[in-house]
């Protein structure tokens, strides 16, 4: 059948059953495992705290109020902003920014250098860029604080070349968090941008030097804007993981470097965990995550539009 033939028949809905029979399991996962869970987490927020862990089947907003306003030890005081949480939110919307910075800076030249290579080399790159993550994230990050620690080989190292003259403190800092939000996420970044620079034509760059623009102008104003669509991808991926991560704030940050996904993991934790504040701390979280998004996703259809 020619190829017009297979247009008139999709056009007619012929293979419409078979569609949707193909979709059936990508609903139902992303059903069950995705939006039931989500919808879960929504009921829970405004459900009322347990005394001993849980929850009680009584609607209340004392959880998003608990997270606005601070009413005292006992609730009997003139509300006030609780600066808490949104310090601890503020703190970790710069911190995962600070790690989707860095992880652009080295992500994106290692990214290049690796789509530059000759086709037989990529996968070999890509295996070394990859192999570190099949090694659980718990016990990457765990690897981490013993090598960073006071008398880890780290230390242990720049003393011996007498670049110190006493061990860094480099635990329970942000600089630690940092580290680790970096490390782990590095790859989420480095693979969308190398699957652009891929594509990218690089008779564009030979156009522009022969018009006598410099390698900064070609990066700037040829390769950065057809790459963009990768940079973008990279820039979510380690965002919005690294903005809920708990494993690098609670193993490398400590107490003084609570994040959003410590917060939220703190109110599941025992029996004095308080399960509605976690759920609205996660919706919160949540919502400003899909806000983001939606906004960047009208942007860019108004500007593939104009």
């Amino acid at each position: 059948m020619t190829g017009a033939g297979n247009d008139r028949l999709n056009r007619s809905g012929a293979f419409r059953s078979v569609r949707t029979a193909l979709l059936l399991p990508s609903w139902l996962v992303i059903g069950v495992f995705l939006l039931v869970p989500v919808f879960l987490m929504l009921v829970f927020s405004f459900l009322t705290k347990e005394f001993r862990g849980g929850v009680i089947w009584e609607f209340s907003l004392a959880a998003y109020d608990q997270f606005i306003f601070d009413r005292g030890l006992f609730g009997d005081e003139p509300p006030t902003i609780e600066w808490t949480y949104i310090t601890i939110f503020c703190r970790s919307i710069l911190q995962a920014a600070v790690a989707t910075v860095l992880c652009l800076i080295l992500g994106f030249p290692t990214a290049y250098f690796i789509a530059t290579r000759d086709s037989r080399h990529r996968m070999v790159w890509l295996f070394l860029v990859t192999v570190p993550y099949w090694v659980n994230l718990l016990i990457r990050t765990v690897s981490m604080k013993f090598l960073i620690r006071d008398n880890g080989p780290l230390n242990e190292l720049l003393l011996a070349l007498g670049a110190i003259s006493q061990p860094l403190t480099l635990i329970n800092t942000d600089f630690a968090v940092q580290l680790g939000l970096f490390y782990s996420y590095l790859p989420f970044m480095v693979l969308p941008v190398y699957a652009s620079v891929e594509r990218y034509d690089f008779s564009l760059s030979e156009a522009a030097a022969d018009l006598y623009a410099g390698r900064w102008t070609i990066l700037r104003r040829v390769v950065f804007p057809v790459v963009r669509p990768g940079i973008v991808a990279g820039c979510i991926l380690v965002f919005i993981p690294s903005l809920g991560a708990f494993l690098a704030p609670d193993l490398l940050g400590g107490a003084k470097n609570f994040m959003i996904g410590s917060l939220i993991e703190e109110q599941f934790k025992g029996n004095a965990g308080n399960w509605p504040f976690g759920a609205a701390v996660a919706m919160i979280l949540l919502s400003m995550v899909l806000i983001a998004l939606m906004i960047h996703a009208r942007q860019q259809s108004r500007t593939e539009v104009g």
